[in-house]
């Protein structure tokens, strides 16, 4: 978060380094979740997302909005991510007659059990990370430290 009045020397000369590396990596891992998903279950690591928060969800639908919250896309990226699941049978919508932002998406049972081969494919692909093999004190450091990352 920019601070007015903050000065450029404020800040340690690794900083701008180490987060560009973060976030390099993190496009390059959601990158690689992508390619698994899409060649073996045929949906993009996206629309895992939203299947997930939709199984999350509250059985009787999830607005747009609180999905594109959940996933962090905007809402315009959500309802293009739901229209290919909503053709293979995995997601149903219902519009609002007064406000399409108010559309619910309900996961479907074909969508469940979609989320359940792809969470199998994707457990597999994550034992390969370093992540998996931190002990428990470094771990909880770790998500320290991404929380920190999120929350400032």
């Amino acid at each position: 978060m920019y601070k007015a009045g903050m000065k450029t020397s404020d800040l340690a000369p690794h900083t701008e380094q180490t987060v560009l590396q973060f976030l390099d990596t993190a496009s390059a891992l959601e990158r690689r979740l992508d390619r698994i998903l899409s060649s073996t279950k045929g949906v993009s690591f996206s629309e895992y997302r939203l299947l997930m928060a939709l199984s999350e969800a509250n059985p009787t639908g999830c607005p747009r909005i609180d999905l594109a919250n959940r996933v962090g896309l905007t809402a315009s990226a959500v309802t293009r991510a739901l229209k290919p699941l909503e053709k293979i049978g995995c997601v149903t919508t219902e519009r609002s007659e007064r406000d399409a932002r108010q559309s619910l998406a309900v996961i479907t049972p074909a969508g469940r059990d979609l989320l359940a081969d792809a969470q199998a494919i994707l457990r597999d692909a994550l034992r390969d990370l370093p992540v998996n093999s931190l002990s428990s004190p470094k771990l909880t450091e770790f998500q320290h430290r991404l929380t920190e990352f999120g929350n400032r």
